[in-house]
């Protein structure tokens, strides 16, 4: 994203950048340009590509949106600055990616967020804040890339820190990049059935959510203690590894699957006496629980 704030009379009482340290778009504008090299780390820790399409919420000076289409993604930016509108699509033009690269006059907060693959921003973390649960709506796995400014209580899945000797705001000389990717709902009670020896054995599991942040317990099998650890949570893929307890045989058992609703289907590798075996798995949730992602 290309702007640091956007009109004030969006921003209400949201404070604004010192102008002295920004530059002055048309009107009462004041934004700040993300520095190139802070463009090229979001658009790749993304891993935007032809078959994105990304919406850049502040587009400025359009170069977020240019880039994104340079690497053969489709983009939109939307701004209210019809000054930075017209550079950004004169920009566009002059790089030859009019027509993956659009730009739209619209209050960020009342665009249409349901197409984007990936979502951009450069934004004060209050607007992040009000933000974040119409992101959270969005495809389970939509990408977000931040520059500089967090999501509140919703902690980032990656992050770099960035040298850059000509920021001026923020952090004077370092950037922070964020990213985050939107969390399917998983929280709740889920049956599955495990190989467990020569026998299919019932398994039952809880899961509690915040964001992609997951807590977990399983039964016992057959009396067997059964640990259920190491559980993780990116977009739509769950992954988990379950000890059985004291036992012959012995087992391990490590899940990755998708889910799509209340269902959840995978691999399993499963050790037993040091014998790995691999195989399909699916799972169906049987209650569903509250998951604190709002």
């Amino acid at each position: 994203m290309a702007r640091f704030a956007v009109r004030s009379a969006l921003l209400g009482a949201v404070l604004l950048a010192p102008p002295a340290l920004a530059q002055k778009g048309a009107g009462d504008v004041i934004y700040v340009p993300t520095p190139q090299v802070v463009v090229d780390t979001m658009l790749r820790m993304a891993q935007v590509g032809p078959e994105d399409f990304v919406i850049d919420l502040g587009s400025g000076d359009g170069r977020v949106v240019i880039t994104a289409a340079k690497r053969g993604a489709r983009a939109l930016g939307v701004d209210l600055d019809r000054h930075l509108l017209g550079v950004a699509n004169d920009a566009a033009q002059r790089e030859g990616v009019a027509a993956r690269a659009t730009f739209r006059e619209q209050n960020l907060f009342q665009t249409d967020l349901s197409a984007a693959t990936v979502i951009t921003t450069y934004l004060l973390p209050e607007m992040n804040v009000k933000l974040r649960p119409r992101i959270l709506e969005l495809k389970p796995g939509t990408r977000v890339v931040a520059h500089d400014y967090h999501m509140g209580e919703w902690l980032p899945d990656e992050r770099e820190t960035l040298s850059v000797p000509e920021k001026t705001v923020g952090n004077p000389g370092v950037s922070y990049v964020y990213l985050w990717y939107v969390p399917a709902p998983v929280a709740g009670r889920w049956r599955a059935q495990i190989p467990v020896g020569n026998a299919t054995l019932p398994l039952e599991f809880e899961i509690e959510q915040r964001y992609q942040i997951l807590t977990t317990r399983a039964n016992a099998v057959q009396g067997r203690p059964a640990r259920l650890q190491f559980p993780s949570l990116r977009g739509d893929t769950l992954a988990f590894t379950l000890e059985l307890g004291p036992g012959r045989p012995p087992a391990r058992y490590q899940f990755r699957g998708r889910v799509s609703g209340d269902e959840l289907h995978g691999t399993v590798s499963v050790w037993e006496s040091n014998v790995r075996r691999d195989g399909a798995f699916s799972a169906e949730r049987i209650a569903t629980g509250v998951a604190a992602t709002n």
